[in-house]
C-alpha cells in the first residue's frame, strides 16, 4: 500500500495533534493546546528532558493502551481503535509477530489481517500516536515469543544472541519490515513517535553485544524516534542499554516503588514509564481463569500517574488467539495458553465495554482539560440455532489429501521437515506411521502431545509426563483385529514457550527415536497436518459420510450454520466435544479442549456470510454431535456493560 509521504495531506493529523498532552501541572492536563502548525515542524520528536517527556517542545504524557492487530479481525480495527481513544487515552501500542510475517524462509506477509502500515494509518486517522514494538522477539504468549520456528532447523540456533545464524535472519527481516515503518515515523509525517529495542531482555541476558546489534540494526535501517526498553522486575537490573530509555513492566504498587528505585540508581533523573501495566493476565489450558478487580486496576493507574510515570495499559484489548498461534510456559509443568486471550483486559475479547473501562475513562476524562469523545456503540451479539454436524471424514481417509509424506528412516521434528521451502512445518500436527511386528513397551520424547494408535485403534497419550506405552500382541490380539500392524502416533504442537531460557529447545514432533523394547524403529512415513486453508479447501462432497453413531475418530465434521442478514458476534460452545480445532469458512479460530478453563470459542460476525456458513470441527476422540451458540461467554470473564 502508499507509504505515509505519499497519503499525507494538511489537516490528516490534525486530531492526533489534539491529543498530545501539554502539562504545566500534572493535576490538569490540556490536550488542546496544540494545533495544525505542528505538522510543518516536526523537528524534534519525542524525547527525554529531564524527568519529562517533550514533543518538540511540548510537555507531553503517554497514556497508552495494547492492540495487537494480529489478533483482532482487520474489520474491528476501527472499534477498537476508537474505544481506546475514547477511554482517554492517546497512544497505541503493538507488537509486530516475525513468525506471522515471515511464515517461511525468505518469503513475507503483509497482507490483510497482518497489513500493519493499514493498521498504523488507521491509529493516526482516529488521533493516536503509535509506539512500535519489532521485536524481534516479543514473548506476548505467543509461540515461540513470535520467532518464526524454522530458525530451529539449525542444531546450533541460539535465538535471542549475535550467533551468525541469527543474525543474518533478522537484518533480512528488519530490512523487509523497516522499509514499511520508517516513512510512518513522526519526523517524517506519521504517527510513530518511539520503537521499542527488543523486549525484556533483562530477563534473558544471555549476550551483552545483542542488545547493542538490535539497537543498531533499527538505526542503521533509519529508525530515527525515540528508543525504549521494556522490562520486568527479574530483568531490569540487566536490561538497560546505552542511549536507550528504559521501562518497567508490573502490576502492583509495591513493584512500581521498588522498579522506580532501581530505574533512578540506573540512568538518573530521566521520564518515567510503565511499558505495561497488566490489567489482568493470560489463561492456560487446565489452569484456573484469572481476574483483577476494577477497583485494584484503577487504584494501581491513580499510583502511577501520580507518581509522575507515563503509561501503557496491557492488555487495552487482548482478542484472540485464531488458529495456532498461542504460547505456552514451562517451568515446572509445561503449560500451553488458551485460545482466547481476552486477558481480563479493558476491553473484553470481543471488544466489549468493562467496569474497569468506565473507571478508566472517568479518570482519565478528569485530566483531560476537554471532553472525551463518544465511545462507540457495542457490536450486537446473538446466539445462533444450535448445528448438528451430518457429515464426517476419518483422519484415516483424510491423509489422501496431504501431499505424499515425507519417508525417512528415523523420526524427523517439525521444524526440520523436507517441506514449505525448506522451512519445516510451524503449527498444527504431524503422523509418524512405521510397521511393528511384536508388541511391548513404546518409548519416546514427544512434543507436545502423542496420540497412539494401532492402525486406527486408540492405545493411548505420549506427553511430557509419560513417555511409555504398552503396545499389546499385534497379532490375534483382544483388543484389535489380527494383522493391526501399522504404528501411528498423531503428535500436535500445543504451543512452543515464550517465555524462559528454554525457547532454543522447543522443537516439536517427535525428538530423537522411537523405541520398542529399546530398540529403535526405522522406517517412517511423516504426514504434515498443518490444517491450512488449502488442505481444508480439498475436501470434496463425495469425501463426506453420513455421521453415524460411532464415528472413526479423530475426525473432521461437517456443519453448516444459517446466517440471516447482517450477521453478529457470536461465541461457539462444544460442550461435550473434548478437544479438537473448529473451522468457520476456512478461518481457523483456534482449539477448544474440555479441560478448561475456556468453554467458548469467540465467532467474529465478521467472518460470517449471509447464508450458508460452512464449520468443520476437527474433534480427536469423542464428540456429542451438537454445536450450540450463545451470546456470551460461559465463563464471568469481566464485570460486562450492556
Amino acid at each position: 500500500m502508499p507509504k505515509w509521504g505519499a497519503r499525507r495531506r494538511p489537516g490528516l493529523l490534525l486530531g492526533a495533534l489534539l491529543l498530545i498532552v501539554c502539562l504545566p501541572v500534572l493535576r490538569r492536563l490540556n490536550w488542546s493546546g496544540l494545533g495544525a502548525s505542528l505538522l510543518w515542524r516536526r523537528h524534534l520528536g519525542l524525547r527525554a528532558d529531564g524527568q519529562n517527556f517533550k514533543l518538540e517542545n511540548s510537555a507531553f504524557w503517554i497514556f497508552g493502551g495494547s492492540i495487537h492487530y494480529f489478533r483482532v479481525p482487520r474489520a474491528y480495527w476501527r472499534d477498537r481503535l476508537l474505544k481506546l481513544r475514547a477511554c482517554g487515552l492517546n497512544t497505541l501500542t503493538t507488537y509486530v509477530p516475525w513468525n506471522l510475517h515471515e511464515p517461511q524462509r525468505g518469503t513475507f506477509d503483509f497482507s490483510g489481517n497482518l497489513d500493519l502500515e493499514a493498521f498504523i494509518l488507521l491509529a493516526a486517522e482516529v488521533g493516536l500516536w503509535v509506539i512500535l514494538r519489532p521485536g524481534p522477539y516479543i514473548c506476548s504468549e505467543m509461540d515461540l515469543g513470535g520467532l518464526p520456528s524454522w530458525l530451529l532447523r539449525d542444531p546450533d540456533m541460539r535465538l535471542r544472541t549475535t550467533y551468525k545464524g541469527f543474525t543474518e535472519a533478522v537484518d533480512l527481516y528488519f530490512d523487509h519490515l523497516m522499509l514499511r515503518v520508517v516513512p510512518l515515523q513522526y519526523k517524517h509525517g506519521g504517527p510513530i513517535i518511539a520503537v521499542q529495542v527488543e523486549n525484556e531482555y533483562g530477563s534473558y541476558n544471555k549476550d551483552p553485544a545483542y542488545m547493542p546489534y538490535i539497537k543498531k540494526a533499527l538505526q542503521d535501517r533509519g529508525i530515527v524516534e525515540l528508543l525504549l526498553t521494556s522490562d520486568n522486575q527479574d530483568g531490569l537490573k540487566n536490561g538497560i542499554v546505552d542511549g536507550v530509555l528504559a521501562t518497567i513492566n508490573l502490576q502492583s504498587q509495591s513493584e512500581l516503588r521498588q522498579l522506580t528505585a532501581i530505574l533512578l540508581g540506573a540512568q538518573g533523573i530521566r521520564p518515567k514509564m510503565v511499558m505495561e501495566y497488566w490489567t489482568g493476565w493470560f489463561d492456560s489450558w487446565g489452569g484456573p481463569h484469572y481476574i483483577l478487580d476494577s477497583s485494584e486496576v484503577l487504584n494501581t493507574v491513580s499510583a502511577i500517574v501520580e507518581a509522575g510515570s507515563s503509561i501503557n495499559l496491557y492488555m487495552f484489548h487482548g482478542g484472540t488467539n485464531f488458529g495456532f498461534i498461542g504460547g505456552a510456559m514451562h517451568f515446572q509443568d509445561y503449560k500451553p495458553d488458551v485460545t482466547s486471550y481476552d486477558y481480563d483486559a479493558v476491553l473484553t475479547e470481543a471488544g466489549d465495554y468493562t467496569a474497569k473501562y468506565t473507571r478508566l475513562r472517568e479518570f482519565f476524562g478528569s485530566m483531560s482539560g476537554a471532553p472525551l469523545p463518544v465511545p462507540p456503540a457495542l457490536l450486537p451479539k446473538t446466539a445462533y440455532d444450535p448445528v448438528t454436524p451430518a457429515f464426517y471424514v476419518s483422519l484415516w481417509d483424510a491423509l489422501n489429501l496431504l501431499e505424499l509424506p515425507v519417508t525417512s528412516e528415523h523420526p524427523v521434528n517439525m521444524e526440520n521437515l523436507p517441506i514449505n521451502g525448506g522451512s519445516g512445518q510451524s503449527f498444527g500436527y504431524t503422523l509418524y506411521e512405521t510397521t511393528i511386528t511384536s508388541s511391548g513397551v513404546l518409548s519416546a520424547v514427544v512434543r507436545d502431545r502423542g496420540q497412539v494408535f494401532l492402525n486406527t485403534f486408540f492405545l493411548g497419550i505420549l506427553d511430557y509426563k509419560t513417555s511409555t506405552i504398552i503396545i499389546p500382541m499385534v497379532q490375534g490380539a483382544p483388543c484389535c483385529p489380527q494383522g493391526f500392524t501399522t504404528l501411528r502416533i498423531l503428535v500436535e504442537n500445543c504451543g512452543r514457550v515464550n517465555y524462559g531460557d528454554s525457547i532454543d529447545q522447543q522443537r516439536k514432533g517427535i525428538i530423537g527415536n522411537v523405541y520398542l523394547n529399546d530398540s529403535p524403529l526405522k522406517k517412517f512415513k511423516i504426514y504434515n497436518l498443518e490444517m491450512d486453508r488449502s488442505f481444508l479447501q480439498r475436501f470434496t462432497g463425495d469425501m463426506w459420510k453420513p455421521v453415524t453413531e460411532q464415528p472413526l475418530f479423530p475426525a473432521f465434521f461437517l456443519g453448516a450454520l444459517y446466517v440471516s442478514d447482517p450477521p453478529y458476534d457470536t461465541f461457539m460452545k462444544l460442550e461435550g466435544w473434548e478437544k479438537g480445532v473448529v473451522f468457520i469458512n476456512g478461518q481457523n479460530l483456534g482449539r477448544y479442549w474440555n479441560i478448561g478453563p475456556q468453554e467458548t470459542l469467540y465467532l467474529p460476525g465478521a467472518w460470517l456470510d449471509t447464508g450458508l456458513n460452512k464449520i468443520m470441527v476437527f474433534e480427536e476422540k469423542k464428540a456429542q454431535q451438537i454445536i450450540q451458540f450463545v451470546d456470551m461467554p460461559s465463563l464471568g470473564q469481566h464485570e460486562y456493560l450492556h
